[in-house]
């Protein structure tokens, strides 16, 4: 009976762990990836990425998020100039042809505090890199709008960070400081719970 009793009960807190770990996906029509560099020292240049695709596990029992991947298409950099874009998706910059994506991923990680930081790995030019991200949870919450039949659990994140695009090899105009080395992030997206 001892025995039996045991079982039940671990079968019931293993049914309870896994009910806690969720699956989204991020909604790539309420994704945005923008993107600030200083221009010969007047002003800084906005762009943004227009296609992505990501998901993962979050935990909110345990505030832990595992397995996160955003996949960036770096031929989709969009900075309102043509010619600038074009020159951007080259061999000087993102070089697109040879790397058509820029991955950001999180095997595991507990978010202590909300707002707080999140540890993962960038992959830029074929180049993976530990980086930190500012990221704050600002909402889970059933959606206020239908997708399809339903209204789905939805989580909302706001996230910044920079990097030095040179420690990926990117050194295009460093040495004449017309393009500036580093690079600041914003993000912002929602994610459906699956």
């Amino acid at each position: 009976m001892l025995r039996f009793t045991i079982c039940l009960i671990l079968i019931f807190t293993s049914q309870h762990l896994i009910a806690d770990e969720k699956k989204y996906t991020i909604d790539d029509s309420h994704f945005s990836l923008g993107f600030l560099v200083e221009h010969a020292g007047y002003s800084k240049t906005l762009g943004l990425f227009k296609h992505i695709e990501g998901d993962f596990i979050y935990d909110e029992a345990s505030n832990q998020v595992k397995d996160l991947s955003i996949i960036v298409n770096t031929d989709s950099v969009f900075t309102n100039h043509e010619k600038r874009d074009s020159h951007l998706r080259s061999p000087d910059f993102l070089n697109t042809d040879q790397y058509p994506t820029m991955i950001f991923e999180v095997k595991e990680y507990a978010l202590n505090d909300t707002p707080g930081q999140i540890m993962g790995n960038l992959t830029l030019l074929g180049i993976t890199k530990p980086i930190n991200l500012d990221f704050k949870i600002n909402k889970i919450a059933q959606y206020p709008f239908r997708v399809g039949l339903s209204k789905p659990m939805v989580m909302g994140v706001s996230a910044r960070t920079s990097f030095k695009r040179s420690e990926y090899g990117m050194k295009y105009a460093l040495d004449k400081e017309l393009v500036g080395d580093e690079i600041e992030l914003i993000i912002e997206f929602e994610a459906r719970q699956e």
